[in-house]
């Protein structure tokens, strides 16, 4: 079990509980009764501590080591997954995963981002960040899903688009801005889903649905809050204030309108019970989707357009009326 620095309580507390076993080990001592308190000690210290979660402390959550990553989704989740391969232009990009699977029953196109479990699947997924060709055959996959008029899903987890000069090279701008085009158009229901990461356009690529949705202790931003310090101080050492700053988290998402739901996770964060936060997943893509299929393709479309052109803040001026009022101050001042 690894902790977090704001975790500092607890790891003490699961210490203790080790040393306790290990005496009654040693000694054959009756400990039930210390560790039943220290047990109840740590429930009391994680519901204060996550309680009030800071902004970057949920940034820490969502990149936490053990947390559950697309293909562990994949597994509890859908049944009879077929991976599919390649984009058909360069090679297969290991950071974008994708296949047909069955979700209760109904085929669906399962799409996502996968970072690895330990160093070498790290390096070979290559952290998570996909390069022009995963958006590619992400796309290809959609295109698919669409001929054979099945939903489609997508799981997001991703620091952001791989920035290598080969990856420009081979058109990144380009692959995701296809992607966002395409897929405001799809036919066929789509639902996004912000697992971890969701950072600036390399989240971008795969999540524009019908219904976008983020996990509690996730993040969903232009830039990440170590980007964005480097930025305007400088320093890495004000990414906490950065978090802040960004209104990253799911709740704010939600307040300002760019996600459609916020789901919720297990008490110390999807690591902490994934099979029960699995299950959460279930089923709100069950539910979902079966909504979303009640709505027409046509519909649908219009309703996804709809919803993108009223995010953001903005106000409207009268031009007219601005250029009158521009042109008599303009004559004011040559009388």
């Amino acid at each position: 079990m690894q902790f977090l620095d704001f975790e500092k309580p607890l790891e003490d507390l699961y210490g203790q509980i080790t040393k306790l076993k290990e005496l009654s080990a040693k000694s054959k001592v009756d400990v039930t009764n210390s560790i039943r308190e220290l047990e109840a000690a740590i429930d009391k210290t994680r519901s204060q501590i996550y309680e009030n979660l800071t902004p970057w402390q949920r940034v820490q959550l969502s990149r936490h080591p053990e947390r559950p990553y697309t293909l562990y989704y994949i597994e509890k989740i859908f049944t009879n997954f077929t991976e599919l391969y390649g984009d058909r232009q360069v090679k297969d990009d290991k950071a974008m995963i994708g296949g047909m699977a069955e979700l209760n029953g109904m085929p669906v196109m399962v799409i996502g981002q996968q970072k690895g479990i330990n160093t070498k699947m790290r390096q070979m997924r290559n952290f998570g960040m996909a390069n022009p060709e995963g958006y590619r055959k992400a796309l290809r996959l959609m295109k698919m899903a669409e001929k054979f008029n099945h939903p489609i899903i997508t799981f997001i987890d991703t620091p952001g688009a791989y920035p290598g000069l080969e990856a420009e090279e081979r058109g990144q701008a380009e692959a995701i801005a296809r992607n966002l085009f395409e897929m405001v158009n799809m036919k066929v229901p789509v639902i996004c889903v912000i697992i971890g990461e969701g950072a600036s356009g390399g989240a971008l690529g795969i999540g524009i649905g019908d219904k976008v949705a983020m996990m509690e202790n996730t993040w969903y931003s232009v830039i990440s809050p170590e980007s964005c310090s480097s930025i305007l101080w400088r320093s890495w050492n004000f990414k906490e204030k950065a978090a802040e700053q960004l209104r990253l988290t799911s709740s704010d998402m939600s307040s300002f309108g760019l996600v459609d739901d916020v789901i919720p996770e297990p008490l110390g964060g999807a690591h902490a019970d994934p099979e029960k936060m699995a299950e959460t997943l279930k089923y709100y893509l069950i539910n979902n989707l079966t909504d979303i299929n009640k709505i027409n393709a046509e519909e649908r479309i219009n309703l996804r357009i709809e919803k993108l052109s009223n995010m953001g803040f903005y106000d409207e001026i009268d031009v007219a009326t601005d250029n009158n009022d521009l042109a008599e101050k303009q004559l004011d001042r040559v009388i």
